[in-house]
């Protein structure tokens, strides 16, 4: 059965890859640039045909990613339709179309799943714990707007915030009886996870029935709250709060998944929206080898109308890739031993 698994989370990713890809190549068709080769996956073929278009179509041996080959894009061409031959603004849209796509996946499936909730969580308190009235000064019926600085809308983005910032005491804005309190220094019951400590909540919620206005309202949420997920994990990593440890690469993702899907499709799902809207953030971050450096590179060139030396470029981009391929060898080697031990 784990292995089963092993291949549905694989089969999972091909697919984030292959609509990544097929997001640069559908605008690279639109925009006419000449199109050498849409490959999934790396290194050896294992299948490859030429197209009518003039496009080969190929399937390559390791499922670790994926490109779309086009003319001019890493070398001087003489065609007409070469990548490079195009304006900044087409290039920009071809690169930023990858990373687009992942992320309106993941909100295709985040809506499927909202569509298919019966009832939703609010931010209207229903119950609070024992003595929690006295500890966070919280009374049932408060309609909790904002936790810390950022405004809560649905059950998801308030237990979020709780928990990434409740570790500490939190201003909390309820409106009561029609008015508006900020409620000082509230402080949540707190746990730790791997070496990390987090905020709980201590009350249970109101809930509200599915309408067309609440399945758009938690869709549009919990897509943000998702992507606020991602960057607060980024800068988390950049700011010291989180260590290497927390860190996966593909192995612990594939562990992570084969532990989900154990639990129902509905979590399957939502992790597999939570990987591909990752992908697609990630993707953007201005790192020369990934799609946000090239983005970099080309909005420099839009502002300033004037392109950075191809060679240079280049260079950048290659330095950039070796220091990803190391980390992302370092992150899969702690991710072995972590499966093993």
């Amino acid at each position: 059965m784990i292995v089963l698994y092993i291949l549905l989370a694989l089969l999972v990713f091909g697919a984030m890859i292959f609509f990544h890809e097929l997001g640069h190549f559908t605008f690279a068709k639109i925009f006419k640039v000449a199109i050498n080769e849409f490959s999934l996956g790396m290194g050896p073929k294992v299948i490859s045909k030429k197209g009518k278009d003039g496009v080969t179509y190929s399937l390559r041996l390791f499922p670790i990613g994926g490109y779309v080959s086009m003319a001019g894009e890493d070398e001087e061409s003489d065609d007409p339709n070469a990548y490079d031959k195009k304006p900044a603004y087409q290039r920009f849209i071809i690169v930023v179309a990858g990373a687009t796509m992942n992320i309106l996946i993941a909100i295709v499936i985040v809506f499927l799943l909202t569509l298919t909730t019966s009832k939703f969580g609010t931010t209207i308190v229903a119950e609070l714990e024992e003595s929690s009235n006295l500890e966070n000064s919280l009374m049932v019926g408060d309609e909790i707007v904002k936790v810390g600085k950022t405004s809560v809308s649905t059950i998801d983005e308030l237990s979020y915030e709780i928990m990434y910032n409740g570790y500490e005491p939190l201003d909390i804005t309820v409106i009561r009886n029609d008015e508006k309190i900020v409620l000082k220094d509230v402080q949540f019951p707190t746990f730790d996870q791997d070496g990390e400590t987090f905020g709980k909540m201590n009350f249970k919620v109101k809930g509200e029935g599915r309408s067309f206005t609440t399945v758009i309202k938690n869709t549009f949420h919990t897509s943000l709250s998702t992507i606020r997920m991602i960057w607060d994990s980024l800068f988390g990593l950049l700011t010291g709060r989180f260590g290497i440890n927390q860190v996966s690469g593909p192995i612990g993702v594939t562990g992570a998944m084969v532990e989900v899907v154990q639990y129902g499709p509905r979590q399957f799902f939502y992790m597999v929206a939570v990987i591909s809207m990752n992908l697609g953030v990630f993707n953007l971050l201005p790192i020369p080898a990934l799609d946000g450096g090239t983005l970099l590179f080309t909005g420099i060139e839009m502002i300033f109308k004037k392109r950075l030396p191809q060679k240079v470029e280049h260079y950048i981009k290659f330095i950039g890739l070796v220091l990803l391929l190391a980390l992302v060898v370092f992150v899969s080697i702690k991710d072995v031993i972590t499966l093993i031990l």
